[in-house]
C-alpha cells in the first residue's frame, strides 16, 4: 500500500501544472548545497532580474545541514525537500528548471516543458561509463540523465570527448546541448580580500586552526570504492597522512583535508579529526579560493585548482588501486610532480617557492601552463553568469553546440530475458557480428539480478553500448488495470484505454532514453507484449519484431495441461500491424507464419533473416581458448609440480583464458568423459514439449539395446525436466544417458561428443544445428516444418517424426552413414548479416 501511495502520489503532480518560477537544486544526491548548482543559485539571487524566482534545495537529511537550512529560515523564496520524500517527487515533477550535479533517482523523468541542466561535478580524470573496467553496466542511471539533459555542462574538448562522447556514449543519442563556458563552482575561487578573510574565519569557527598569514596546503582526495554510492572509508589513514605531513613542514604551514560527499559521514564519525576536516558545507572551490599547494592522488578538484596557477602535487602512495579503473592521461601530462610517500611529499611542498628544483613551479611550469590552457581555459570568475545566460535567458551568442553525430545508423535491440537460450545465443552473436562502423548499437534489456543473466550480459560485445533498464514504470490503480487487459489481450481489449496507454509507456520510454532518437527499433525477443508495446512508442524510422518459431504452434503449446503464451502472444499478434517488418528466422519459417497469421497482419509485412553465428566463441569454449580446427583438442602435458604446472598454464592461456579452460574442463569431466569404445550423442535446448525429448529418450533405449557403449547426454532446462528424469531412471538408463541441466557452456560438452541429435516436432531456426556444424558433428534431426531452411540437403539425415525413424537415424550415425558438407562459416554469416540489414529497413 505504501508503494502504492507513493506511485499515485508522483503521478498526480506529474498531471499538475509546471511552476514557471520555481528551480530544484540538487548536488551529490543530497549531500549539501555545494557545487556547480550552488554557484548558480548564489549568482541567480544576486541578480535582480530573476528576483522573482523561487529556489527548492535537495538534502538527504536536512537535519544533518541545519546550518544550512538555519541560514535561510526566514528566507520565503528558499525551502528545502529531504530526497525521496514526497516533497521532494512533488518538486521534481512541477519545478520549472531541474539543476543537478549528478543524477537523479530511477523514478525520474523529465516533464514537457521542463528544463534539465546537468552541470555534472568536474572534468573527468579516472575512466567513466563504458570505458572503466564495468563498462557501461553500472551508469545506465547517469547516461539516462543525460540523455533527459537539456544543456550538459563541459570544461572543454577534453571533457566532452572523455567524458560524453566516449566514456557515456552519447554520440548519436544526445539530443540537447553541451555549454562549454567553463565551471560556475570555479567562479567560488576568485576571492576578494574581504572574502577571503571571512572564509577563514568560518573556517576557524568550524574548529580548524587557520592563521591570516598561514601557507593552506589543502589534501583533497578522490573517493574510491567500487560504486559511487559504497564508497571506501579510508579516512583514518587520511588523518594519519595529513597529520605526519603538518609535523614535518614549519611553522606558519597549516594542513586541512576535503574530503569528497560521499565519505563525508565516515570522516564524521573520528572526532579526532575535528582539527583538520573541512566541513561538507563549506564548498571545495571556496575553500581551493584560499589554498596555497594542492595535494591530491587523482581527484579531479585539480582541474579546478588550475585556474589558481598555484601548485599541485600528486600524491600516490598506492597508484595500483586506481591502476584498475584507469585514467585518461598518462603521468607526464600531471600539472605536478608525483610523491610516494609522505618524506617524498613534505620535501616538494617546502620547495614550493624556492624557485629550485624540486619546486613544482619550475619541475613543471610548462606541463602546468599547457593543462591551464587545456583544461581551464574558461574559468575566469564568470562562468555562472555566462551558463545563467544560456540557459535562463536563452541566449546563443556563447559556447552552446549539439554533439556532432559520426554518421552511422542507430540501432537499439531489445534483447530479451538473457537466459540461456537460442534466442540469447542468436542475439550475442547478432551483436558480434553487426559492422559496427556503419551501425551505432544499443542493448536494451531488463537490469540483470542473477548469475545466469549477468553472465549472458558479460557476453555482449564490447563495441555495443549495454542499456539495463533501472526501475520501472510508476503505475497507478487505473493504469495497472489498463496494463493487464493490454498485455494479456491485446490493444483492442474491450474497454481499454489505448490512448492512456500509449502515454504511460511513451512516458516510459522517455523515462529509459529522454530525448534520443534511433533509426532502428527491434523487439529481438518476440514474446513478450509488455517489451513489444514498449518498444512501439519509441520514435524510430523502422520498428521490427523477431519471430523466432511458428508462433502460432507456440501459443497453442501446452505445459502440464496449460499454454503459458497463449494470452501473452495474443497480445503480441494484436500489435503486429504497427511494427513495419516482421522477421522470421528462416525463409521457410517466414512462408509458415505469414500464413497462420494471415488473420492478424498483411502478409507483406514478412520477411526473414537467419541466425548469425560466433565461430570463435564456439571453437574457444567448446574446444579450449587455443583450439584452430575441427579436431579434438591435444592433451596438455604438465610439469611434475604444482607451481610449475600453474605457470605453464598461465603462460599458454593468460589468467583470463586460463580460467575459462579449467571451468570448460570441468564440464567436460562431469558430463562429457569418453570411455573406450563409446559413442555418445547429445542433444542441446530447452526441455519443452515442442522438443519431444521423450521421444529421443525412447529411440536411444532401442539403440542402446542393439550398442550397449552407446550413450547420451541432454542439455538444457525448462519445464520437462523432472518428467525426462523420471524417464530416465524408469527405462533403467541412468548409467548410460546424462542430463546435465542448463549450462553457461554446452560447447565444452558437444565438442566431446559424436553426433547432434533433435527430435522437435517444430523449430524456428536451430542455432545449435549451426554449432553443431561449426564443432564437426554430424546431425540426425526429426523433420519439423521449418527443416528445409534450418539444415541444408547433405548437412545432415532428416528422419520421420517417429520413434522407430529416430532410431534408425541414430544407427546410421554409429556407422558413420550420416552425411555431413563443410561449413563456410564466414561466408555463411555474410549472407545472414545482408539479411539482417535488409530485413530492417537499413540504407543501402
Amino acid at each position: 500500500m505504501r508503494k502504492t501511495g507513493t506511485f499515485e502520489w508522483q503521478n498526480f503532480w506529474r498531471s499538475r501544472p509546471i511552476q514557471d518560477d520555481t528551480v530544484l537544486y540538487e548536488s551529490f544526491a543530497g549531500n549539501g548545497m555545494l557545487c556547480n548548482p550552488e554557484a548558480i543559485f548564489r549568482e541567480l539571487r544576486s541578480d535582480p532580474g530573476f528576483a522573482h524566482l523561487k529556489h527548492v534545495w535537495v538534502l538527504s537529511d536536512p537535519e544533518r545541514y541545519r546550518s544550512t537550512t538555519a541560514r535561510f529560515a526566514h528566507d520565503g523564496s528558499v525551502t528545502f525537500v529531504r530526497r525521496h520524500s514526497a516533497a521532494y517527487f512533488r518538486a521534481l515533477a512541477t519545478s520549472k528548471y531541474l539543476i543537478n550535479n549528478a543524477t537523479f533517482p530511477w523514478e525520474f523523468c523529465k516533464r514537457e516543458g521542463q528544463v534539465y541542466l546537468n552541470t555534472w561535478h568536474g572534468t573527468p580524470l579516472k575512466t567513466m561509463g563504458y570505458d572503466s573496467p564495468e563498462g557501461g553496466r553500472g551508469a545506465t542511471n547517469v547516461v539516462r540523465n543525460l540523455l533527459m539533459a537539456d544543456f550538459l555542462l563541459s570544461s572543454g574538448p577534453f571533457m566532452t570527448q572523455r567524458m560524453y562522447q566516449d566514456g557515456f556514449r552519447l554520440t548519436n543519442l544526445f539530443r540537447g546541448r553541451i555549454v562549454t563556458e567553463g565551471f560556475p563552482r570555479v567562479d567560488e575561487q576568485f576571492l576578494t580580500d574581504l572574502e577571503s578573510a571571512n572564509l577563514r574565519q568560518r573556517l576557524r569557527d568550524s574548529g580548524l586552526e587557520v592563521g591570516e598569514t598561514d601557507r593552506l596546503v589543502l589534501f583533497v582526495p578522490t573517493w574510491r570504492g567500487t560504486s559511487f554510492h559504497a564508497p571506501t572509508n579510508d579516512v583514518a589513514l587520511l588523518g594519519e597522512q595529513v597529520r605526519a605531513v603538518r609535523a614535518g613542514l614549519p611553522t606558519g604551514h597549516q594542513v586541512l583535508l576535503k574530503v569528497h560527499q560521499q565519505v563525508y559521514g565516515f570522516a564524521l564519525e573520528h572526532p579526532d579529526l575535528a582539527d583538520i576536516l573541512v566541513p561538507n558545507e563549506i564548498p571545495t572551490n571556496q575553500v581551493l579560493g584560499l589554498t596555497d599547494v594542492l595535494v591530491t592522488d587523482y581527484s579531479s578538484a585539480f582541474f579546478d585548482f588550475l585556474a589558481t596557477g598555484r601548485p599541485v602535487i600528486f600524491f600516490t602512495p598506492d597508484p595500483g588501486r586506481f591502476g584498475e579503473r584507469g585514467i585518461y592521461l598518462d603521468v607526464e601530462q600531471l600539472p605536478g610532480p608525483t610523491a610516494r610517500t609522505v618524506p617524498e611529499l613534505i620535501r616538494l611542498i617546502r620547495a614550493v617557492g624556492t624557485h629550485e628544483t624540486p619546486d613544482p613551479e619550475v619541475t613543471h611550469r610548462e606541463v602546468y601552463a599547457c593543462a591551464r590552457q587545456r583544461f581551464a581555459a574558461g574559468d575566469d570568475g564568470s562562468s555562472a553568469k555566462r551558463v545563467i545566460d544560456v540557459v535562463f535567458r536563452g541566449s546563443a551568442r556563447h559556447d552552446v553546440a549539439p554533439l556532432s553525430p559520426d554518421g552511422r545508423e542507430s540501432i537499439v535491440i531489445y534483447l530479451g530475458g538473457l537466459r540461456f537460450n537460442g534466442i540469447t545465443a542468436s542475439a550475442l552473436n547478432l551483436l558480434a557480428n553487426i559492422d559496427h562502423d556503419r551501425f551505432d548499437v544499443t542493448a536494451f534489456y531488463a537490469e540483470p539480478d542473477d548469475l545466469e543473466r549477468r553472465h549472458n550480459e558479460a557476453r555482449i560485445d564490447p563495441r555495443v553500448r549495454v542499456f539495463p533498464r533501472v526501475g520501472g514504470i510508476v503505475p497507478s490503480k487505473k493504469d495497472r488495470w489498463n496494463r493487464r487487459r493490454l498485455q494479456t489481450i491485446g490493444v483492442d481489449a474491450p474497454r481499454l484505454d489505448l490512448d492512456s496507454m500509449r502515454a504511460v509507456f511513451g512516458q516510459e520510454w522517455r523515462r529509459c532514453f529522454g530525448e534520443a532518437r534511433f533509426d532502428h527499433v527491434i523487439d529481438y525477443s518476440g514474446y513478450a507484449s509488455y517489451w513489444a508495446f514498449l518498444l512501439l512508442q519509441a520514435p524510430a524510422r523502422s520498428r521490427s519484431i523477431w519471430l523466432h518459431s511458428d508462433l502460432r504452434s507456440d501459443q497453442m503449446r501446452e505445459v502440464d495441461g496449460h499454454r503459458p503464451h497463449e494470452a501473452n502472444l495474443r497480445a503480441v499478434f494484436s500489435m503486429y500491424p504497427a511494427f513495419d517488418h516482421l522477421v522470421s528466422v528462416s525463409p521457410a519459417l517466414c512462408r509458415m507464419n505469414a500464413t497462420n497469421l494471415s488473420d492478424v497482419v498483411a502478409k507483406e509485412k514478412h520477411t526473414w533473416a537467419r541466425n548469425s553465428i560466433n565461430v570463435e566463441q564456439i571453437l574457444r569454449l567448446g574446444r579450449g581458448v587455443d583450439a584452430v580446427d575441427h579436431g579434438r583438442p591435444p592433451a596438455v602435458v604438465l610439469p611434475n609440480t604444482l607451481s610449475e604446472a600453474m605457470s605453464a598454464l598461465a603462460q599458454r592461456y593468460g589468467i583470463e583464458g586460463l580460467v575459462a579452460e579449467v571451468e570448460r574442463l570441468q564440464i567436460v569431466d562431469r558430463f562429457a568423459r569418453g570411455e573406450p569404445g563409446a559413442f555418445t550423442f547429445v542433444t542441446v535446448g530447452r526441455l519443452s514439449p515442442e522438443k519431444n525429448d521423450d521421444r529421443l529418450i525412447e529411440a536411444f533405449d532401442l539403440v542402446r539395446q542393439e550398442h550397449p557403449l552407446a550413450r547420451l547426454v541432454i542439455v538444457g532446462g525448462g519445464p520437462m525436466l523432472d518428467g525426462l528424469k523420471t524417464r530416465v531412471d524408469r527405462l533403467g538408463l541412468s548409467e548410460v544417458v546424462t542430463i546435465a541441466g542448463q549450462q553457461a557452456n554446452p560447447y565444452a560438452i558437444m565438442a566431446q561428443c559424436d553426433c547432434f541429435v533433435l527430435s522437435s516436432d517444430y523449430e524456428g531456426h536451430p542455432m545449435v544445428f549451426l554449432e553443431a556444424r561449426v564443432l564437426g558433428l554430424p546431425i540426425v534431426s526429426t523433420d519439423f516444418p521449418s527443416i528445409n531452411g534450418a539444415l541444408p540437403e547433405g548437412a545432415g539425415l532428416v528422419v520421420s517424426r517417429d520413434t522407430q525413424a529416430l532410431a534408425a537415424g541414430m544407427r546410421s550415425a554409429l556407422a558413420g552413414e550420416v552425411p555431413t558438407k563443410p561449413f563456410d562459416a564466414a561466408a555463411y554469416n555474410a549472407e545472414v548479416i545482408a539479411e539482417f540489414y535488409s530485413a530492417i529497413g537499413a540504407r543501402t
